[in-house]
């Protein structure tokens, strides 16, 4: 299970709704066009795909659509972590029975438990559920961060073949490569910010879970195949075409502003459901602005 080949670029993908309900066609063309512009990997009931919002049968729907259209494509993740080590153990084998090949699991939120707490919460779940999973380190939304000392302990446990690294700081994740890989070679790095792909690649990332790329996977998917294969003066050059939607794609919580994106695009996206809200007035105008840059609206 170490030796799972899931490098490159996953989309983080958005739930689509129609009324808030959700929009199960749409969904069908989402996947597909990520599949058609060959993105590495699909990952639903992520943070971009509002999870917490999302009803037990709504996320089973999501799953069994995503596995149907995906799965033999691209590998399908899912995204089962909850803030009780218990719900989430369950929450893995449910995604896991319904075809996933890969667990994304994040930091417990709210519960804010200690580093020990956080070893531990992975160590349950490796131990009772037979999947690849990829631990999710996002502090800014779950409130602890995952210290590289305890992450180098999680690597060594069954299951754990890697990290989504979405800290903002990269020096932490330039120890993570450093430290935690050197150990576990095999432990695989991903960027969990799309501003931060091309550096994180440079140091030996091997690839990024997209949000932007719901909009624009060959892009992405481009970016980090340069990337890979040494050539970072076109890695660079696309990662500044794609630099103003990496901003604009953040100027408000996400999914907001790249669901709204893709309603631009004439995408299957709709409203986020509460409490998310629409995008200010002001903010809108720069994610305008930035998909006029690009080129992908007039």
């Amino acid at each position: 299970m170490k030796n799972t080949n899931l490098k490159g670029a996953v989309t983080a993908l958005i739930t689509p709704f129609i009324n808030q309900v959700l929009d199960e066609e749409g969904l069908v063309y989402n996947i597909n066009h990520q599949i058609v512009n060959r993105i590495n990997g699909i990952l639903v009931l992520g943070t971009t795909g509002e999870a917490s919002t999302l009803s037990l049968e709504e996320k089973a729907r999501v799953i069994n659509i995503t596995v149907k259209q995906a799965k033999g494509k691209v590998p399908v993740w899912v995204g089962t972590g909850l803030y009780c080590t218990r719900q989430t153990i369950e929450s893995t084998k449910r995604a896991k029975d319904l075809g996933a090949d890969v667990a994304l699991i994040v930091t417990p939120y709210y519960s804010k438990p200690t580093q020990e707490g956080i070893f531990r919460h992975f160590e349950a779940i490796a131990e009772k559920v037979d999947i690849p999973i990829v631990v999710y380190n996002i502090p800014g939304r779950c409130g602890t961060n995952i210290e590289t000392p305890t992450l180098k302990r999680i690597a060594g446990l069954p299951n754990i073949i890697g990290v989504k690294e979405a800290s903002g700081n990269i020096s932490q994740a330039e120890d993570v490569l450093r430290t935690v890989v050197s150990q576990y070679p095999n432990f695989l790095v991903y960027s969990g910010d799309d501003a931060l792909t091309l550096p994180m690649m440079s140091l030996g990332a091997i690839g990024v879970i997209s949000v932007v790329s719901n909009l624009v996977p060959a892009q992405v998917t481009e970016l980090v195949n340069a990337a890979s294969k040494g050539r970072f003066d076109l890695a660079k050059e696309i990662h500044y075409q794609l630099l103003p939607l990496f901003k604009a794609a953040f100027i408000e919580t996400n999914p907001v502003p790249i669901k709204t994106a893709m309603g631009l695009c004439g995408m299957p996206s709709g409203d986020c459901r509460l409490p998310l809200y629409k995008m200010e007035t002001k903010n809108l105008d720069i994610l305008h602005q930035s998909l006029v840059q690009m080129k992908l609206i007039s």
